[in-house]
């Protein structure tokens, strides 16, 4: 009996991948536990690596980056585990953190899902949690909605002394039932990368099941390590993800007005990068990043949002 399915995505992540796998077989803890590794093709010798240092892992080469859904569905199909979690490469989690959400979800079995705290190296909170999108979280200021309606969009700082339902999980460390699975089916291979598990979350909620987050459980997370790799491609692709979350769940008109509003923002944003940036005679290069990287989303919408543009 295995008691959880690990399925790790790979893209020329290999010292991070590593580090994930080390944290996970240093300090197992009493769980039986059978690891995929799902490695979309990297360049960088992490399959390699992989199967040389932890032989015990399954590990799926696949000969092109079939992005994050497919991956982790090729590990949903073939894992054996009653649960399911979902880590990524960037992600580090030990075996006592692990058991508590394995607890947590023999104790509760209308939990579909469940999210520990995501922490930054430097023991920062980051976001752990999102409501689902709607216009309102997309267009409008995030922290100005946190600081009017408080109990609807909770930021990272509202403190929680017990596990608390919520609308989506950030999916860097996302342990789901596979009876839930089961009854709602796999991830949404039409997102290529980012929203696929705030998809997921909402069909488990229209399904029946809850989503709980679990504020006392603690995972580093080395945020967008992956991402980063290519800004604009990913900003590209995070949008792309947005459009189709709306197309699905929202409607066209809500999707056109998300368009629209979006490009006049990334506008707006352009031009105060712009600003900036001859402030200081085009020398910050921060801020040089961010003017490049928002030019590039204007320029991809404005050309009719191509689709051999992005991380695909």
């Amino acid at each position: 009996m295995i008691d959880l399915t690990i399925i790790l995505v790979s893209y020329n992540t290999r010292e991070l991948l590593l580090n994930c796998l080390d944290g996970l077989y240093h300090n197992p803890g009493r769980l039986a536990l059978e690891v995929f590794v799902i490695d979309n093709a990297s360049r960088d010798g992490s399959a390699d690596t992989v199967a040389v240092a932890y032989p015990q892992v399954h590990l799926i080469r696949n000969t092109e980056n079939r992005g994050f859904a497919r991956a982790v569905n090729q590990g949903l199909r073939a894992g054996r585990g009653k649960y399911c979690l979902l880590l990524n490469p960037d992600a580090v989690a030990d075996g006592k953190t692990l058991e508590e959400m394995v607890d947590f979800l023999n104790a509760h079995p209308e939990a579909g899902a469940v999210g520990p705290q995501l922490l930054h190296e430097d023991g920062r909170l980051q976001n752990s949690t999102a409501p689902l999108p709607t216009l309102a979280t997309e267009l409008l200021n995030k922290s100005l909605l946190q600081r009017l309606f408080p109990k609807r969009y909770p930021g990272k700082h509202v403190k929680f002394s017990a596990p608390v339902e919520v609308e989506s999980l950030i999916g860097a460390c996302m342990m789901v039932r596979k009876e839930a699975v089961d009854s709602v089916g796999l991830l949404d291979e039409g997102y290529f990368f980012f929203l696929e598990e705030t998809d997921w979350c909402l069909r488990m909620g229209k399904a029946g099941w809850k989503i709980f987050f679990l504020p006392d459980l603690r995972v580093l997370h080395l945020q967008g390590k992956s991402a980063s790799q290519n800004l604009t491609a990913a900003r590209i692709e995070f949008y792309r993800s947005r459009y189709r979350f709306f197309t699905l769940h929202r409607g066209g008109t809500a999707t056109i007005l998300l368009h629209a509003g979006l490009v006049v923002k990334m506008l707006l944003d352009s031009l105060g990068s712009f600003f900036l940036s001859t402030l200081t005679g085009f020398s910050n290069e921060k801020e040089l990043t961010r003017l490049r990287v928002r030019l590039g989303l204007l320029a991809w919408h404005l050309t009719g949002c191509p689709e051999d543009q992005g991380l695909r």
